[in-house]
């Protein structure tokens, strides 16, 4: 098919570093590492639908290779020049060797990617009738030449974040976005999202992956919707860019996603990718071959020591990336290193990042090079570093991530929680512990509550709606007749499966919800909202909607209006949150910050009085600031029926207690501003089932205005 140029005036030796297609001079330098290979090809390409390349340079000769590096230096050729390699070697896969010289390989550290419209994940990279016609190709790009304005990473402290998980698209593209249909679902249809974010009190997103992914890698019929097969990690999604939309330029892609980073940051959110490095999009043995496995595949998969041809898979997805192999290291480092000084992205969530903690023959490494590299990088000094602190064959290290600053999506948070406020007996005891920042998770490292990424729902199970709505996961869409999905959710559906009229069915679903955000977002740690929960977006019970990209998992943006309720709860909560409004000593500061060194004492039903017993459904506790200024009381009556809390002692100077929230009132007496906050002037407080209030003291000489909240950091417990 192709047609090799023995010499070609314009191509010299080059060098090896830097890897990729730099521009240099007239020209550009190409690097690849290519250790299996015998020979090397760079095809160069005049449209992203060529069928055939306009010319291949064989990367020849001792001029061209250093070691397993093959490089060349290309004269004329700029930003835009399409590209990919042709890799011969060994097909032995019984000895883990599988070069293939028909398949077209991407060049793992391309900087852009050109998709062609007729792109199919089994075709597209084999010599087959239509050549490489349909084959993804890299693109030279000149990430210098943009203008950032003077933007900058925010480095926000973690415990001044509110990180809200979204999906690019699926925030996006409903219809009643209400958005011009050629920005619906992209980079640029977010920005204009912005203002909602901000007006949420949301300081941080954490977008699904926009690495560049296999949309086909699904059930038959059906979308990769989520994003978790990645085929480069340097690379921003093409599909979810209008800029691509209109005229296929791949440049353009980059410079959208800027545009949206850029923005971002001048509303004071900043922006977190969540980045997949545990495995690739390449599958198992009889999967495609994008670049990996035919440039080296011994040395960028863990492969079984008694059998090579296959691979070792501890990721469910049929392969996992070596990542503590020194080449995949320097990838892996590289690729964030980019995505900070190119894209100014302020941090990463590691998916099934305990798949990085196991070595070359998948058992757990005690010091993992790869994870102690990125701990300890300087380019990402400064930024935020979260880990899925497990993997999919049972290693779990929530509260022993290895690494000196790493942050944990805490699942123990989720669970405790889940379990507690759904009525389950047994709970209190942890629960007390998840609510002031899991000291006994995180205190025998010494680690700040910030460490905690604090959430109750996410992307993987139930949207908080569906929790309060559905016993049972109900994902016949998937066409994987019900096998996939957890089928431990800890849900409650209030008495009814799925949606319901009953007004007193939905009341309690409410009251839940309320009940969950308000632990969530007054606890220590950082917190993370999913997409829609502050609007009660359901699935319809699909707890692993990754192959679905409709409305089941799009933001449906009438909600809005039919839940203005609870949007307004979490908007107050957040509010209560972020602002710094307690002026003390003449200093404005955020509750956060004044109860910062506080005094937690536990209640039951009577002060003093904990029940952590099995049988126990309740939970009290008060807090006093430092300065015995402020006091807040939490009371939760997690259980069917009313309880009646006796109330601590309140009186700072004859002050009372005021009620600032109660889960059981409808809006707007939920939560009130801290002005308005009622008088509570009797000794107890009755609480309604499946209810939770809280009560203020103190507040009425640290008010400037509207006030801000979190239940407390570095906590001591009496």
């Amino acid at each position: 098919m192709v047609t090799s140029v023995a010499t070609t005036p314009g191509l010299l030796p080059g060098q090896a570093a830097p890897l990729g297609a730099s521009v240099s001079g007239d020209g550009v330098n190409f690097s690849l590492y290519a250790r299996d290979a015998t020979a090397v090809e760079l095809c160069l390409f005049d449209t992203c639908d060529a069928e055939q390349p306009s010319v291949c340079l064989p990367l020849a000769g001792e001029a061209h290779r250093s070691g397993h590096y093959w490089h060349g230096w290309v004269q004329g050729l700029a930003p835009g020049q399409l590209y990919g390699y042709r890799v011969h070697g060994p097909q032995d896969p019984a000895a883990g060797l599988r070069c293939d010289a028909r398949q077209l390989l991407l060049d793992p550290y391309s900087q852009a990617l050109a998709v062609p419209a007729g792109y199919c994940r089994n075709q597209a990279q084999a010599d087959g009738p239509r050549g490489w016609a349909d084959a993804i190709k890299c693109v030279v790009a000149d990430l210098d030449a943009y203008d950032w304005e003077g933007d900058r990473p925010l480095n926000r402290p973690s415990r001044e974040t509110i990180i809200y998980e979204l999906h690019v698209r699926g925030f996006t593209v409903h219809p009643s976005g209400g958005l011009n249909p050629a920005m619906a679902g992209t980079y640029a249809g977010l920005i204009e999202k912005i203002p909602y974010l901000k007006d949420l009190g949301i300081t941080a997103v954490e977008l699904l992956p926009v690495f560049e992914f296999d949309p086909q890698d699904a059930p038959a019929g059906l979308p990769n919707y989520w994003g978790y097969q990645p085929i480069s990690f340097l690379v921003p999604h093409h599909a979810y860019s209008s800029a691509w939309r209109q005229n296929a330029d791949a440049l353009a892609v980059l410079d959208e996603f800027r545009d949206m980073v850029k923005a971002l940051h001048r509303a004071g959110i900043e922006v977190i990718l969540d980045v997949v490095f545990n495995h690739t999009a390449e599958a198992g043995a009889d999967g495609p071959t994008f670049s990996y496995r035919g440039l080296a595949n011994r040395d960028y998969y863990l492969l079984d020591p008694a059998d090579p041809s296959a691979y070792l898979d501890v990721t469910g997805c049929f392969n996992t990336f070596n990542g503590n192999n020194p080449v995949v290291r320097r990838l892996i480092r590289d690729s964030l290193r980019h995505w900070v000084q190119h894209f100014h992205i302020d941090g990463f969530r590691f998916d099934l990042a305990s798949v990085l903690a196991r070595d070359e023959s998948g058992n757990p490494e005690p010091r993992p090079p790869i994870l102690w590299d990125l701990d300890t990088d300087p380019v990402l000094a400064g930024t935020k570093l979260i880990a899925e602190a497990w993997d999919a064959a049972g290693l779990y290290q929530v509260g022993s991530f290895v690494g000196d600053r790493w942050q944990e999506w805490n699942g123990r948070f989720r669970d405790d929680l889940r379990r507690f406020i759904k009525g389950d007996g047994g709970q209190v005891a942890a629960v007390s512990q998840r609510l002031i920042g899991s000291p006994d998770i995180y205190g025998p490292k010494r680690r700040e509550a910030e460490a905690s990424i604090n959430f109750i729902t996410c992307h993987d199970g139930f949207t908080l709606a569906d929790l309060v709505s559905y016993n049972d996961k109900h994902n016949e869409a998937n066409g994987e007749a019900g096998r996939d999905g957890s089928a431990d959710n800890a849900s409650w559906n209030c008495g009814i499966e799925g949606p319901s009229s009953d007004p007193q069915v939905q009341m309690l679903r409410k009251r839940q919800i309320r009940n969950f955000l308000t632990l969530l977002l007054l606890s220590a740690g950082t917190p993370m909202l999913g997409m829609g929960d502050e609007i009660c977006r359901s699935q319809g019970g699909n707890n692993n909607a990754y192959c679905q990209d409709n409305p089941i998992s799009w933001l449906d943006w009438d909600l809005l209006e039919q839940n203005r309720d609870i949007h307004r709860f979490v908007r107050e909560l957040c509010a209560y949150r972020q602002r710094r409004d307690l002026v003390v000593d003449g200093q404005a500061l955020s509750l956060a910050d004044l109860l910062q060194r506080n005094h937690i004492s536990w209640n039951g039903v009577q002060p003093g009085q904990p029940d952590r017993t099995d049988a126990s459904r309740s939970l009290a506790l008060t807090l006093t600031s430092s300065a015995h200024r402020f006091r807040c009381a939490l009371m939760v009556n997690a259980w069917w029926e009313p309880l009646t809390f006796a109330l601590p002692e309140a009186d700072f100077g004859g002050q009372l207690w005021h009620r600032w929230i109660d889960t059981a009132q409808p809006s707007p007496e939920d939560i009130v501003p801290w002005d308005q906050a009622e008088l509570v002037d009797q000794q107890q407080a009755q609480l309604a089932p499946r209810s939770l209030m809280v009560l203020i003291t103190g507040h009425q000489g640290l008010i400037s205005s509207s006030a801000p909240t979190a239940i407390a950091a570095n906590s001591t417990i009496s």
